[in-house]
């Protein structure tokens, strides 16, 4: 029997799973959770605090992932070196690293590690805002097109505003950094010699584009004049699809994780994307959540169109062949955890597990009876309004609200998020019949998937693996080893969902699509309008003066 090992690297931890290549059967599952997890309020090497909206991580943490969990899943399912034939990678994005031309992360040097620069942005740093405010206004004077692949905005969250913030803000470690990478792309590197940048996070978060390539270097030039020619001195125009063969691991490597030298390594994907095969779905109209700390939704088109709101449409930028659209959602998981965290009484503390106490008590509540109603912006809205500078709201209580009220609310309004981004894919032309779902939260909340089957009127099927982004990187190394001819041919064969489909409640989607009408009344207030709706931006400015 042949094996293939697929790495998922997650926002708090990163998962490593054993596969047969012939059937996608699990043999070994071993987790690494980072040591120093998401680096939001203080600096590990000085102590020091960081601003606002600032996350970044440590790349040793990366590389722990892999020393920990694959010897671990070899031992666990007693196979040796010989049977494992290929590893493949995803990676949240999009999460930079600045490193040297050694393919050194400049924090992993010493006289860099008090320069918080130096460090890894996370997908979830949003300091560079006005960066992104910069990229799109110089975007649209200059009228570039690919603002509109981009649904019309560009993120935070993406490579150039971080690129340009680092810039702006520390010079010198723009001037210290041979390249940008993201973090995908910077552990093949570390496992295989090769700088093999993938095309899905160039395609979706740096503005690559598979017959243009990126901007011209006088719309950087445009930006900044010392960005004019960042792509060719800081990133690369080599780009490689997923499933390809990025090389074979070195030999340093293949000691610290027992495998044999030369074994396969594919192109890095992102987490989201990889997903999509590994929840069966192969072709369009078929949306696939990819749900936990935040959503990522996708969905296969057989033409571009031009969707308000996406995060981006990329050709082959999921399978090749189609049309790879994604939208998201930036805090699902993290607010249910931030409520548990910060506002749950102790006697919901009892049983030890507080939030499966609250989902059991919130189910036992009818859709519109508690009267609450809330707007998912914990984390600033990705999709469809691509604005970290919103934040979250809650309506309607009074001294007898409960906190299962306030959780199922909460809960309530992810999907009414969801729901949005649903129906402006509908709306611009791309279909979606059906939902997937895969990620924590279905494994963890059946009344979370039911809400969202009621709220969305569709039914909802389940990745029967518990690590379906690792098994999608499975299935991508099995590929890129030879073992399937095509990603397509390695889902059919790899690829399952649970028998049990949450379906829709009638009953409960008529007052689901009452509750929705109000969400979208407060969600186009505070988010599309002006002036006196601008509260949540002025109560930022407020607080950022407070804290300088």
């Amino acid at each position: 029997m042949t094996y293939a090992i697929g790495v998922d690297f997650g926002t708090e931890s990163g998962r490593t799973v054993l596969v047969d290549v012939r059937d996608g059967r699990e043999v070994a599952t071993a987790v690494y959770a980072y040591a120093n997890g998401v680096i939001d309020n203080v600096l590990p090497s000085t102590g020091g605090s960081l601003p606002p909206e600032w996350a970044l991580q440590d790349p040793d943490d990366y590389i722990g992932t892999f020393t920990h969990t694959i010897p671990q899943v070899l031992a666990q399912a007693n196979i040796k070196a010989d049977d494992v034939i290929g590893i493949g990678i995803d990676f949240t994005a999009c999460t930079m690293v600045a490193a040297d031309a050694q393919g050194r992360a400049l924090c992993q040097l010493p006289e860099w590690r008090s320069e918080p620069h130096a460090w890894v942005k996370l997908w979830k740093h949003h300091a560079a805002q006005p960066e992104a405010d910069d990229v799109n206004r110089v975007a649209r004077e200059r009228g570039e097109n690919f603002l509109e692949r981009y649904g019309g905005k560009i993120s935070s969250e993406w490579m150039f505003p971080k690129i340009l913030q680092t810039l702006r803000e520390a010079p010198q470690v723009y001037a210290a950094a041979a390249r940008f990478m993201e973090a995908a792309d910077w552990v093949i590197l570390q496992l295989t010699g090769q700088e093999r940048r993938n095309a899905c996070t160039a395609g979706y978060k740096a503005l690559w584009h598979k017959a243009e390539g990126y901007p011209p270097p006088e719309y950087f030039a445009a930006l900044d004049p010392r960005l004019r020619d960042v792509v060719t001195d800081k990133l690369s125009t080599t780009i490689y699809p997923p499933g390809v063969r990025a090389g074979g691991l070195v030999a340093e490597m293949a000691e610290q994780l027992g495998l044999n030298a030369g074994t396969a390594v594919a192109v890095a994907n992102v987490d989201a994307h990889v997903s999509v095969p590994a929840c069966t779905v192969v072709e369009p109209a078929k949306m696939v959540m990819v749900m936990g700390t935040s959503i990522c939704h996708m969905v296969l088109g057989t033409e571009q169109r031009i969707v308000p709101g996406m995060c981006g449409v990329v050709e082959d930028g999921i399978l090749p062949g189609y049309f790879g659209y994604e939208a998201g959602q930036s805090a699902v998981g993290d607010i249910f955890a931030w409520f548990v965290d910060n506002a749950v009484p102790s006697e919901y503390r009892d049983n030890g597990d507080v939030h499966s106490e609250l989902a059991e008590r919130a189910a036992r509540l009818r859709p519109g009876e508690s009267g609450l109603l809330a707007l998912d912006w914990w984390n600033g809205n990705r999709s469809v309004l691509v604005d970290v500078d919103l934040s979250g709201l809650l309506i309607g209580m009074t001294l007898r609200t409960r906190a299962e009220e306030i959780y199922r609310a909460l809960i309530e309004a992810t999907a009414f998020g969801t729901n949005v981004i649903v129906r402006n894919f509908r709306d611009h032309g791309v279909p979606i019949e059906e939902l997937y779902a895969c990620g924590g939260l279905p494994e963890r909340s059946p009344l979370l998937m039911q809400i969202y089957a009621d709220v969305c009127d569709m039914p909802i099927r389940v990745s029967a693996s518990g690590q379906t982004p690792a098994l999608g990187s499975a299935m991508f190394a099995a590929v890129a080893a030879g073992a399937h001819a095509t990603i397509v041919e390695a889902a059919r064969a790899m690829a399952r969902v649970k028998a049990e489909v949450y379906r829709p409640d009638p009953r409960a989607h008529e007052v689901y699509e009452r509750l929705y009408s109000e969400y979208v009344r407060l969600h186009d207030f505070f988010g599309r309008e002006v002036g006196e709706s601008a509260v949540m931006k002025r109560l930022l400015a407020i607080r950022d003066d407070v804290r300088l």
